[in-house]
């Protein structure tokens, strides 16, 4: 097979570009990437010969090795771990197949600093192109276990690679990078040099579960190096990472910069957590935990491809990179790893599904979870801040799924309210700021927070001074539906239903109301006939004080926006009829009385009865029926006062 030669993709191309032209503020940590990757290499490995016992594979040694040769100036990462075949070497180190892969660029370029730069890098997991900062040249070689034949891949990262045969390729990976010159300014070390690669092994990478080794150092002319014989220098290397597994060691004995770097191993993400959760149960079911709460969400959080759950290892055997069974979907975004003592170590993705003791963790990991998230509302309020802007909608996602901790979501979770124009409220501040005589918490949901303050429903609201949850998010308009109260409250929509806001009315304005109520009679029956094919039912509003009319829905039916959630998932609800609330005291309202009363086959009146219907329905941001008609309408209209 001859010598290919391949374009990289024109994303790729660009990050490589990014990449040479130093985006990061910190060129050592290309040595993480690298080391990571390897270690990934030896997991999969490990792994893939518990399941397979047919596999051709030496996992008796499994570790990766450092090489250095300072004449040379090359850097070689090797490890004998799972390897890659051709085919996969094209697709995984040629292209960077991610669907956000242009956004992310966008936003890459417009990082307004190094730290914010790496983070997006982080986030999608290309590293491996992190060796271009420091090298002029990368050359990968590599076999997957089981396999003959090795493959070479080699590029300067100019905009082409090329791909080759090898036969004697070993089993593994090896990166081999042909080292750019020495440059202090441009934070270029001399990464041949043993003390450098020690220091950035031992702070970024000491918790590797695999043994990080370099060859002694060579003796120098004359000398006889520790423990050989006959002038030959013992082969012994030396391992450079404790190998220590963070979450079984003591607090006491770990800095928090060690937390941070197992996160951003584990997670790709190059900020630091926002909090770090440690959990060990003892028992009858022992295990072990560290969890990572993000400060940021990741690009493809929403995106079907997300991969979820946390690392699972069974007595410091890594098992599987993302166990799903674990944690719930809605807590996606948690990092980290759980140590099990007593899971079976080819334990498969279906049976874990079935499993007691995973059942057991996932419930006491979900607690644990959300109580730190609690725990960090009241005591870190600015943590909190930051992690509900992030991850708030992924959060309120469990009002649907998780009825067994609804209550407890419930509690974390915060609104933008009519309150305050900056700071969110949580339910339980909202029920402590109720007015006098106050029954229900009210909410109305929407595109945003405009929308909502600006819509007619808002009216008598405002005018009684009862706050409003004002929910703009697209999981709002359904757990809504789902959840009816809280400490006794409920939640009550104020575009749904009645207002219901005269409870306290004196017998005066109950009089009047009755009064107005006889003297509307006929308006509302005649526009209830007129507008038959468009609403359920004309009445007088009790939530309106400056607009003429709004659209509400009945109390039980479901609202125009989750309708079209439902229609754009492609499912189709029955179509209900809303009704139409009229502002009693609204100078048009009165004025199409008393010509309804006094002309009442004046065919005219018919077209105003459907503008105010058609100017509703605008006001909340609902869509017409019959646009050219309404336009039509307002035209004639306009015309005559003229």
């Amino acid at each position: 097979m001859p010598t290919e030669t391949f374009e990289f993709q024109v994303e790729a191309r660009q990050l490589l570009q990014m990449m040479i032209h130093s985006i990061y503020s910190n060129k050592d940590v290309f040595l993480r990437e690298l080391i990571s990757n390897a270690s990934d290499a030896l997991d999969k490995l490990r792994l893939e010969a518990l399941r397979d016992e047919s596999l051709d594979a030496d996992v008796s040694d499994l570790h990766v090795a450092i090489e250095t040769d300072g004449e040379a100036r090359t850097l070689t990462v090797r490890d004998n771990g799972i390897g890659m075949s051709h085919d996969e070497v094209v697709q995984l180190i040629g292209t960077i197949a991610n669907s956000g892969t242009a956004k992310f660029l966008q936003e890459l370029k417009q990082a307004k600093d190094a730290a914010t730069a790496e983070g997006l890098i982080g986030q999608f997991g290309v590293g491996f192109y992190a060796a271009f900062m420091v090298a002029d040249e990368v050359t990968l070689v590599t076999r997957r276990a089981g396999q003959s034949e090795g493959t070479r891949w080699s590029s300067t990262g100019e905009g082409t690679y090329t791909v080759e045969p090898v036969e004697d390729a070993p089993q593994g990976t090896s990166v081999t990078l042909r080292l750019k010159p020495v440059d202090q300014e441009d934070q270029l070390f001399d990464y041949t040099s043993r003390w450098k690669i020690k220091e950035i092994v031992k702070r970024y990478s000491d918790f590797i579960t695999w043994p990080v080794r370099m060859a002694p150092e060579a003796p120098a002319d004359g000398e006889q190096a520790e423990g050989a014989e006959d002038g030959k220098a013992a082969a012994e290397p030396e391992t450079l990472n404790s190998m220590k597994a963070l979450w079984a060691r003591s607090r006491d004995e770990v800095s928090d910069e060690e937390y941070h770097e197992l996160y951003k191993h584990i997670s790709h993400d190059w900020s630091d957590p926002l909090e770090t959760l440690r959990m060990q149960a003892e028992g009858t079911f022992e295990y072990q935990a560290l969890l990572f709460l993000p400060s940021r969400a990741p690009q493809d959080l929403f995106a079907r491809e997300h991969r979820r759950g946390v690392q699972l290892y069974v007595k410091r055997v890594f098992i599987m990179d993302h166990c799903e069974a674990l944690l719930p979907e809605y807590l996606r975004f948690v990092k980290g790893v759980v140590d099990a003592q007593d899971l079976s170590l080819n334990v498969s993705r279906e049976i874990l599904q079935q499993d007691r003791q995973i059942q057991l963790m996932h419930r006491r990991l979900v607690k644990k979870v959300l109580s730190t998230i609690k725990e960090m509302m009241t005591q870190r309020p600015e943590n909190y801040a930051t992690f509900w802007g992030e991850f708030g909608r992924v959060v309120k996602e469990g009002l649907l799924s998780d009825h067994e901790n609804r209550d407890a979501i419930l509690r974390i979770a915060s609104f933008p309210t009519t309150h305050d124009q900056e700071k969110p409220a949580t339910l339980q501040q909202y029920v402590e700021r109720m007015k006098e005589g106050q029954e229900h918490i009210y909410f109305m949901t929407g595109e945003s927070r405009t929308a909502i303050e600006n819509s007619p429903h808002m009216e008598a609201f405002r005018d009684k001074g009862y706050e409003v949850l004002l929910l703009t998010d697209p999981v709002d308009e359904v757990w809504v539906e789902t959840v009816p109260e809280f400490d006794g409250k409920e939640l009550r929509s104020i575009a749904k239903g009645e207002a219901d806001l005269a409870k306290e009315e004196s017998e005066e304005d109950k009089a009047e109301r009755a009064k107005r109520q006889e003297d509307f009679a006929g308006l509302l029956t005649w526009m209830t006939e007129r507008l038959g094919d468009e609403v359920k039912e004309v009445r007088l509003s009790s939530r309106l004080t400056v607009s003429p009319a709004c659209v509400v829905s009945d109390t039980d039916d479901v609202t125009p926006a989750l309708r079209n959630m439902y229609r754009a998932m492609g499912q189709e609800l029955p179509e209900a009829k809303r009704i139409l609330e009229l502002n009693p005291g609204h100078p048009l309202v009165e004025g199409l009385r008393k010509a309804q009363a006094e002309r009442p086959d004046d065919a005219d009146l018919a077209g105003t009865a459907e503008l105010l219907h058609g100017m509703a329905l605008l006001a909340e941001g609902g869509e017409l029926s019959d646009p050219a008609r309404f336009t039509k309408l307002v035209a004639e209209r306009l015309e005559r006062a003229l």
